[in-house]
């Protein structure tokens, strides 16, 4: 059984902090391709941890063309429990300052064009989404982001926008009119696929930025966002020491076991193919289909 029960996602500065000590860089092939790099594995203060670069090292891949279910069954494959992401975000109010953090409990999709589920190709599966967020986790971010200094605030609304360009003016006032709280391009798909894997997931969101919509503040641009980015990576690897700290050492994700009463498809009838690519998600509760 792996003893690697912690991911991360985020930039390829992440797996660079003090004290962190990388044992090994493991690629690995996936039924769904390429996941965005090798898989960094590093012990940090006696913990084992799975790092993967959100966008590849040198930041090579647009939020569409992440392979989001390679590198989440990348971290099922690992033995991954728990994920964290850390992710650079818009602010969609002003009581969200640039350098603040904010851990979402709930997601609006507005991308279009992003493969987001295991299933299909021979399989049905149902699985309920309502709270996208682990409880459990996000209050591990909460309080060891606090431990580190930053300010940071409990809960609210990411709009996950298909990207790469930022919002218009009209699209960033709707946002902030549903009174939602931070946007980015990334997070809707690995948290869908997180659940779906039985996986824990939660969001350290850094913020950059305060889109387009403040009228005292320059309109966002990615040389910007870099410059905060830069300033936030101290911040997240401090916060990241003590959030791994507090992830329970010897407890399984509590989202394990949600597909034994959320596959729907009749198991002769999944194709042989499909059950193997899906077999460190589905083999608990689906043996392979005969023939």
């Amino acid at each position: 059984m792996s003893d690697i029960k912690i991911g991360v996602i985020g930039g390829s500065g992440l797996y660079q902090m003090e004290g962190m000590k990388v044992l090994e860089e493991r690629r690995i092939e996936t039924p769904f391709g390429d996941p965005s790099d090798a898989f960094i594995i590093g012990e940090i203060g006696g913990r084992k941890v799975a790092f993967l670069p959100r966008h590849g090292r040198g930041h090579r891949l647009l939020p569409s063309e992440l392979n989001y279910r390679a590198n989440l069954w990348g971290m099922k494959s690992l033995g991954v429990e728990w994920i964290i992401s850390v992710s650079a975000v818009g602010s969609l109010k002003i009581e969200y300052k640039p350098t603040d953090i904010l851990v979402p409990d709930q997601f609006y999709d507005r991308t279009r064009h992003r493969a987001d589920t295991f299933f299909g190709n021979g399989i049905v599966g149902h699985v309920s989404l309502a709270d996208p967020t682990c409880a459990k986790l996000s209050e591990c971010v909460v309080e060891g982001a606090k431990e580190a200094g930053a300010t940071v605030h409990d809960g609210g609304t990411y709009v996950c926008m298909e990207g790469p360009l930022f919002s218009t003016r009209a699209e960033s006032n709707a946002y902030r009119s549903h009174g939602w709280d931070i946007i980015g391009m990334t997070n809707l798909q690995e948290a869908k696929l997180a659940r779906e894997a039985e996986m824990s997931y939660a969001t350290m969101a850094m913020v950059t930025d305060y889109d387009c919509w403040h009228e005292e503040e320059d309109d966002v641009s990615g040389i910007a966002v870099m410059e905060v980015v830069q300033k936030n990576v101290i911040m997240a690897q401090e916060a990241l020491r003590h959030v791994i700290a507090r992830v329970p050492a010897e407890e399984i994700s509590p989202y394990r076991g949600i597909l034994q009463h959320s596959l729907i498809t009749e198991p002769q009838y999944v194709p042989l193919e499909t059950w193997k690519a899906l077999e460190p998600i589905i083999g608990p509760y689906m043996e392979a289909p005969k023939g």
